[in-house]
This record gives structure tokens, C-alpha cells and sequence, in this order.
């Protein structure tokens, strides 16, 4: 870090001689932005002394084969405002300038600052509102969806990236969104896939929006997963969505599904009246909060016997599902913690919900698939440690599973 005592008091002193104002300091045209101007010349200027080996008019330059050669003017965009400055050329023109590259418009920081603001869900017209706010600088819709659409490549490739081979524990989710993909407004779906890796980290694998859901679309999101390199999963926690057990039994036939717990009881507690509740949702507790698969059936069949009469519809749906529900109980306490809910895919749409809720309707999916992965960028950050009680989970894994594990 540089000591702010290495800039003289005497010079800061004369450079703010002046100031009355902030604008005298940051507004168009003040010191910071004169400053950023001066310094970005003085820099290129050295930059070609270093290319050329000598400085200005030194005697060594007379038939080097290759010497100054005036100046080019060139506008810049940068946090503290638009400005000019003079770029050095060469005669044989092979100077690149490192600062301020060529046909570089905008300094290096500004592109961050617009994705960061773009990533929190603001739309471009907001963007362009706050910069204007914030620094004074004016800056056209367009330079935004530029400066935004540079992310395209990188989307693309971190969708097609290689994957690990084994992934214990995959969840799957959706949201929905609004886009003008084909003309009116109307609902698209995104659909995500997490995996938790054998270090027990949470790894985005893919998102895609706005296809029909059902299990020709699952089985090609499988094909494009096991295509990028995954040949093995354990578990894959769902909430019931269509064709999704199906498909992926398909392409990885040795997956064991389990449907949400937490969204199932949820889905049964929309038939029973407010004062009620507390009960009902006490005596379902006792299905999967059973110590095995014969107690949490028996509490199922009491269950059936005290609310059939007044609420038909759960306990058979509960039986319908029951295989695909039950699943967590073949596992030891580690691994039923971690595979009963799909909680560790719903905190992740909660932050981008956070992140939706300030637009309205997107122009097109590709925009949707922008924003969402600019967001989950940010979401990545933070997943800096393991789940908990990982290690426990992935020795049950390796008793469990011995010849799946990868040596």
C-alpha cells in the first residue's frame, strides 16, 4: 500500500490553493480530472521512451531507425469524467501503448465499476442515472450494453467449462423471470443446477432459460453435464420438477433422486386453515423426522388416520410420492442433513430474486442470462467454506459408495 506521505504536503497544498467547491475537485474539468489527464500523458510518454530507448530530442534517437512522430488526440472514458488527451506515435507505428491501448475508449476500472452496478439488477437507464449522480459522467445506454455484452464470451465459456467427474450431491431448482423474448411479455423459466464437489463446496454447474420443461429437456441438460465431464452423481435433490427424476435416472441410472422435503410439507400445508397449521405440521415432522423408513411409514399411516377426514388430499399424496421421498432414509444422519432439502439451491434464489425484483421485464433471454450470471459471480464469492459437517458426510459416501469414488 502507498504511503500518502510520499506525495509533499507543499504540493497538495498548492494543487487545492484554489479549491472552494467538491466540483473544483471532482466535477467536469476539475483537478482530479486534469490530474488523471496529465498523469495518463506523462505515462504514455514514458512508456514510449521505454519502446524507443531514448527521451525527447536526445541525440542517440538520429538514425535509430525509428523516432517520434507527433501526437494523436483521443477522448477517454473515465470514473471522474470524459477528457482528452494526446497519445505519442512512431514512425513505424509499432508503439503499443499500455495505459490506454489502442482503440481502448474508457480506462481501466470504469468497465467494473458499470458491471458491478449491472449485477445488482439495475437496469441500464438506471445505471446511466447514477454514474451521472455519483462522478458527472454522462454516458450513453449504449456504452452500458457494450460495456455489459464484453461479459457475452465470458458467460459462454464458463457454461461450457469442464466439470469435475463425481459430484456426491447435485440440486436442481428454477425461477421465473419475465422477458420479451418473442414478442409480449411473458413468464420464462431459469433452471439451475448446483453441485456440491467431494471438498464439499458449492459449484454452479449450469443455467438455462426460458426452454419447455419436461424430460426431453432434462435428459438434454444431463447430456450436456455428462458431456462436459460429469459421469457420476449420488444424489440429486429436486422439488418435483416435471420429467426431471426420469431423465436424469436416464443418463446417470446409479442416482438416487430425493424430492424436497421442506417444499413438500409446504405443498401439504396449503389445504389446512391457519389454526391447524402448528398440528399438521407436527404430526408430518414425525414422517421425516423419523429415525427409519418403518417409523416414518408407521407415522404416515397415523398421520392418514387423523387428518384423511378433514384434509384427503396430503397423506396420498405423500404415498404417491413416498419412493422419491424416502430416499434419505437409506443414509446416516450426515448425509440426511444435507439431502432431505434443497436449501442450499434455495439460498442461492433467494439472492437473485434480491437481484430480479428491481427489474421489470427483461428485453430478451439473453439479457436474463446476463444479469443472472453476473449476480451469481457475486453469489460465488462467498462460498468460501465447506457445508457443514461435510467431512462426516463424504466418509458415509466413501463407505457407502467405495468403487463410485474417484481414486
Amino acid at each position: 500500500m502507498t504511503d500518502s506521505k510520499t506525495i509533499p504536503d507543499a504540493l497538495l497544498d498548492e494543487l487545492l490553493k484554489d479549491y472552494q467547491h467538491p466540483k473544483d475537485l471532482l466535477g467536469q474539468g476539475g483537478l482530479l480530472q486534469q490530474l488523471t489527464q496529465r498523469l495518463a500523458e506523462r505515462a504514455l510518454e514514458a512508456e514510449m521512451t521505454t519502446h524507443l530507448g531514448y527521451p525527447p530530442h536526445a541525440p542517440e534517437g538520429r538514425g535509430s531507425g525509428n523516432s517520434r512522430n507527433g501526437k494523436t488526440r483521443k477522448r477517454v472514458q473515465g470514473e471522474a469524467g470524459a477528457f482528452e488527451i494526446e497519445v505519442p506515435r512512431d514512425r513505424d507505428s509499432s508503439f503499443e501503448p499500455q495505459l490506454i491501448a489502442k482503440r481502448q475508449r474508457r480506462l481501466e476500472g470504469f468497465d467494473d465499476k458499470v458491471i458491478a452496478l449491472y449485477a445488482r439488477g439495475q437496469s441500464t437507464r438506471e445505471i446511466q442515472a447514477q454514474l451521472e449522480e455519483l462522478y458527472g459522467v454522462e454516458v450513453s445506454p449504449t456504452l452500458i450494453s457494450n460495456v455489459t455484452e464484453a461479459v457475452r464470451e465470458e458467460l459462454q465459456a464458463w457454461q461450457e467449462r469442464p466439470l469435475a467427474a463425481v459430484y456426491p450431491i447435485l440440486y436442481f431448482d428454477a425461477l421465473h423471470v419475465k422477458s420479451r423474448e418473442h414478442g409480449p411479455v411473458k413468464n420464462q423459466a431459469v433452471y439451475l443446477a448446483l453441485g456440491i464437489n467431494l471438498e464439499g463446496e458449492k459449484e454452479l454447474l449450469g443455467l438455462w432459460v426460458g426452454q419447455a420443461e419436461g424430460a426431453s429437456f432434462w435428459h438434454a441438460v444431463f447430456t450436456e453435464l455428462n458431456s462436459r465431464g460429469v459421469q457420476d452423481c449420488f444424489i440429486a435433490c429436486v422439488d418435483g420438477l416435471k420429467g426431471l427424476p426420469e431423465a436424469i435416472e436416464s443418463v446417470f441410472p446409479n442416482t438416487q433422486v430425493q424430492l424436497c422435503i421442506v417444499h413438500k410439507v409446504r405443498g401439504s400445508l396449503k389445504y389446512v386453515p391457519w389454526k391447524e397449521r402448528k398440528a399438521v405440521a407436527r404430526d408430518l415432522r414425525a414422517i421425516y423426522g423419523a429415525a427409519t423408513r418403518a417409523e416414518a411409514e408407521a407415522a404416515l399411516t397415523r398421520f392418514a388416520e387423523t387428518w384423511d377426514a378433514k384434509y384427503p388430499a396430503i397423506s396420498p399424496s405423500w404415498r404417491a410420492d413416498w419412493p422419491r421421498l424416502s430416499g434419505f432414509f437409506d443414509y446416516p444422519p450426515p448425509i440426511r442433513r444435507v439431502v432431505y432439502t434443497t436449501n442450499a439451491i434455495e439460498s442461492l434464489n433467494y439472492s437473485l430474486r434480491r437481484v430480479l425484483k428491481t427489474r421489470g421485464a427483461f428485453p430478451n433471454n439473453s439479457a436474463v442470462t446476463k444479469v443472472l450470471y453476473l449476480a451469481l459471480r457475486n453469489v460465488a464469492k462467498k462460498w468460501t467454506r465447506p457445508l457443514h459437517n461435510w467431512r462426516q458426510a463424504l466418509n458415509q459416501f466413501i463407505i457407502l459408495f467405495p468403487e463410485r469414488m474417484p481414486t
